[in-house]
């Protein structure tokens, strides 16, 4: 995919001033050669337009949640000699001896499709029948660094775009007046800005920050969101501003970050009479804010979060990230030696997640959209640390999709009788995105970015597209 008109081209076709907004905004409205944000036909007709990642940082544990192992169970306690990555990683020794520790909460059947999940989420559960479950994910990395750059850019260590950046890339947004990729209170840590950084590509489709961890994802998470000058006031200023961007893009060649700057600013100007409706939530009803646990401690915070990411669904927002995490080396899911804790960490996002499900569904946006969610690896099935804790399990794990294009109340694939490895149909991250990008409607093999001589993809040179569990 190519853009044969840069920005810098239009300012010079249409001149500066206010005026030109406008007669930008109409003529991206005819061609998306003059916006490389206007909204683009996919690869093929697709299902999905917009993607809700809802990502738990730190690693949920699937033998506790969704993937149920009654051998561990009826084992619990023995010892068993398992092939770790971390232990290789860690001591060079491949086998090791493990305690086997069963899982920390009961599982029932749910819905028509009977599926198994746990009590830690009670409510996502009744959803089962919208959900289709991948329990043989296997990934890169064995440290929350590397992982959760993989699951985020298809990479653990080299600069890479994120699968935000990729979708916004192939096809555009479909609003003129929000970011068309957002990531709602993400942290500073393991991955940072570069889980929704553009990378090489250029800097148009980088993903923007809202929020902060810890806090909840509204205005206040934008800085000079409200701008208290009178508006007649702003426009005299952005025409000088943009009168002076004209004259310095006569200097510059090309240069694709003075270009994104430019951009930043229309961008901003429009952001500032649409995104603090967006964000406020003011106008919900009394029966929508108590589905989504806003004013219960527990679940206020990603409450706020998740009911943002369904107003910026409607409002156009290509791709979504709402991120349950925080900013400490160990993530809030990581619990190495405090499983319990795992119990906590599910009241606050089991309602708020369950609540998103129904809400979407009932408004017909569930038809459009794609929910993913899912932590950068697993959980070992055996204890760690003072035996109440697991370590990292990149080797299998579970991923569950809902909405658009999926098939509703499935599984696929299994990890072994204890849950360490993907066994059966395995399903590897760069799979993983290889199917995202086809349920929007994008090749991964054809979504390409020219770069230091090479064309670089999201899947680099793997990848194959999950047909099995398309609709």
């Amino acid at each position: 995919m190519t853009h044969s008109m840069t920005r810098r081209d239009a300012l010079k076709t249409a001149g500066c001033g206010f005026g030109w907004l406008a007669a930008a905004a109409m003529a991206a409205q005819r061609s998306s050669a003059a916006n490389p944000l206007a909204s683009r036909a996919p690869h093929f007709p697709a299902k999905a337009k917009r993607v809700i990642f809802l990502f738990m940082q730190g690693g949920v544990s699937h033998v506790d949640s969704f993937d149920r192992k009654p051998l561990l169970d009826r084992e619990n306690g023995k010892s068993m000699n398992f092939d770790d990555p971390r232990v290789l990683a860690q001591t060079g020794r491949r086998g090791s001896n493990q305690r086997l520790m069963k899982a920390l909460w009961n599982f029932r059947q749910y819905g028509e499709s009977g599926r198994w999940v746990s009590d830690l989420f009670p409510e996502i559960a009744k959803h089962s029948d919208d959900l289709c479950s991948i329990h043989s994910l296997h990934t890169e990395g064995v440290a929350h660094g590397p992982a959760t750059l993989f699951l985020h850019c298809g990479s653990t260590n080299f600069i890479r775009p994120s699968v935000g950046s990729w979708v916004l890339y192939g096809l555009g947004s479909e609003n003129e007046n929000l970011p068309g990729f957002v990531s709602l209170a993400p942290s500073t840590g393991n991955g940072g800005p570069r889980n929704y950084g553009n990378a090489f590509l250029p800097a148009v489709f980088q993903g923007t920050s809202v929020g902060k961890v810890g806090a909840a994802a509204d205005a206040a998470g934008i800085r000079d969101l409200r701008n208290p000058a009178p508006v007649a006031a702003q426009r005299r200023q952005l025409d000088l501003l943009q009168a002076m961007n004209a004259e310095q893009l006569k200097q510059a060649s090309g240069d694709p970050e003075f270009e994104a700057v430019i951009n930043s600013y229309e961008l901003a100007w429009r952001m500032q009479r649409n995104a603090p409706d967006i964000l406020d939530l003011a106008g919900e009803t009394a029966e929508t804010l108590r589905l989504y646990g806003i004013g219960n401690a527990a679940t206020d915070r990603f409450g706020r979060q998740c009911l943002i990411a369904r107003r910026m669904c409607e409002a156009g927002v290509r791709y979504i990230q709402v991120n349950h995490g925080d900013n400490s080396a160990n993530p809030v899911w990581d619990q190495h030696s405090n499983m319990p804790k795992h119990e906590e960490l599910a009241q606050s996002v089991d309602r708020p997640i369950a609540a998103l499900l129904a809400d979407l569904k009932r408004r017909g946006l569930l038809e459009d959209t794609l929910v993913w969610w899912g932590s950068e690896f697993g959980r070992t099935p055996y204890s760690q640390g003072n035996g109440t804790g697991r370590d990292h399990n990149p080797g299998g794990f579970t991923m569950w999709l809902a909405g658009a294009g999926v098939k509703p109340g499935f599984s696929y694939g299994a990890t072994d009788d204890f849950g360490f490895q993907a066994v059966e149909n395995k399903v590897h991250m760069h799979d993983m995105h290889a199917t995202l990008l086809h349920l929007m409607g994008l090749d991964h093999e054809k979504l390409t970015y020219r770069y230091a001589g090479r064309d670089f993809r999201l899947t680099d040179v793997h990848g194959h597209v999950v047909r099995e569990i398309l609709a």
